[in-house]
């Protein structure tokens, strides 16, 4: 005969405290494996909207980090010079020659964090696409004048437009606030690298962002600067330097999101299990009769185990559900250069497949012992025990 699902479905309304005890254990485990998939994912698109894939980042070679990186005034002249570095209609090199350095700032709630200043000349806004002020004005060159980028504004405390700061003994003047298409950028402060290298003795800079002719010429750049042996530096694409940069972080939170998973899913496995081990034992004579109607064991078996899995993928639906809230939210991990990039969190499709999957898995292995009972129990005991 047929598997009796018409009457697994009643069963669960009429046992719905068990059924609902079963849905939100799973649903909790789900909900917290997204959220957290939500922030490594969210770190990562921060980093890797950070860079343009028509820019090439020239770094020291073996630096891990621009922080560690040092190039001298000469060599990022000699890199604007390259024919392979786009001009403007004036002849001028979209070249943009860049220091940072890191300074200790207080968040709105108190904590006091680790944030970007980076130095950059007005050609930055040329060369980095998506860079926009939104706010105020821009820095004027050859003052103590800095824009901050949105997460900034948000975040920490006494950076209205207007205000100034204490950094280096200097009191520095913001003027106003920039957008950077939710990148790491808007984790930043701003101000003009020839003020800022000399408040903090920087004689060099840290990188330089070149804007290429031809992207795909970014290899032969780097394979020409590794020739040169005056120069000890390194080409990457942009957008790859920075998601290079957001693996280590992300793959933490990743990692902490399967960690999670896994020690919960255990306990959501082992909850789904008992509970269905109560559902058998709370219907052992309604077994008996369906063995006795002439149901086999296949169809006993196959029916508990889809029950099993049916109340998980509820669970796991409600999960998503639960998760959907965080989508969006603000938080902030230590990024690059030992500085906190602030980053929203975000929800994607695979996290959503990865959920629902991982709920059915847990359904699968929380009813199949259960089934397997309620399958092999003997009908005239079934009968008789109830």
């Amino acid at each position: 005969m047929a598997v009796p699902l018409s009457y697994n479905v009643r069963s669960l309304y009429i046992r719905r405290k068990l059924t609902i005890l079963a849905v939100a254990g799973i649903a909790v485990v789900i909900g917290v494996l997204i959220v957290l998939m939500a922030m490594a994912n969210g770190f990562r698109v921060a980093l890797s909207a950070t860079g343009s894939p028509i820019n090439a980042i020239v770094t020291q070679r073996g630096s891990n980090s621009e922080l560690s990186s040092a190039i001298t005034r000469d060599s990022a002249r000699v890199l604007g010079d390259d024919p392979l570095v786009m001009k403007d209609a004036n002849g001028r090199a979209l070249s943009s020659p860049e220091l940072i350095v890191v300074a200790n700032m207080r968040r709105k709630d108190g904590a006091d964090v680790n944030v970007t200043v980076r130095g950059v000349s007005q050609m930055a806004f040329t060369v980095r696409t998506g860079i926009s002020v939104t706010d105020g004005r821009n820095f004027q060159p050859g003052l103590y004048e800095v824009i901050v980028g949105r997460k900034i504004f948000e975040r920490m405390e006494g950076m209205e437009i207007g205000r100034s700061f204490k950094l280096q003994r200097r009191d520095w003047t913001i003027v106003g606030g920039f957008d950077a298409n939710a990148s790491g950028f808007e984790s930043e402060i701003w101000g003009d690298v020839d003020v800022i290298g000399p408040a903090f003795n920087r004689g060099g800079y840290h990188s330089v962002t070149l804007r290429m002719r031809d992207p795909s010429m970014i290899g032969a750049l780097n394979s020409e600067l590794e020739h040169n042996p005056r120069m000890q530096v390194q080409a990457v694409q942009e957008r790859k330097y920075y998601e290079d940069q957001s693996g280590v972080v992300s793959g933490q939170l990743l990692g902490l999101a399967v960690f999670v998973a896994i020690v919960m899913g255990i306990g959501a496995v082992f909850g789904a299990m008992n509970t269905m081990y109560a559902l058998v034992a709370a219907r052992t004579r309604e077994i008996g009769t369906l063995r006795a109607l002439g149901f086999s064991k296949v169809s006993i078996l196959t029916a508990f185990v889809l029950e099993s899995t049916f109340l998980a993928s509820v669970g796991g639906a409600l999960g998503c559900l639960i998760a959907l809230p965080a989508n969006g939210v603000t938080s902030a991990a230590g990024g690059t250069n030992f500085s906190e990039v602030a980053f929203a969190f975000r929800i994607s499709g695979t996290s959503v497949v990865v959920g629902m999957g991982l709920a059915v898995l847990m359904g699968v292995a929380g009813g199949v012992l259960p089934a397997f009972r309620a399958a092999r129990m003997p009908i005239t005991s079934a009968l008789r025990d109830a």
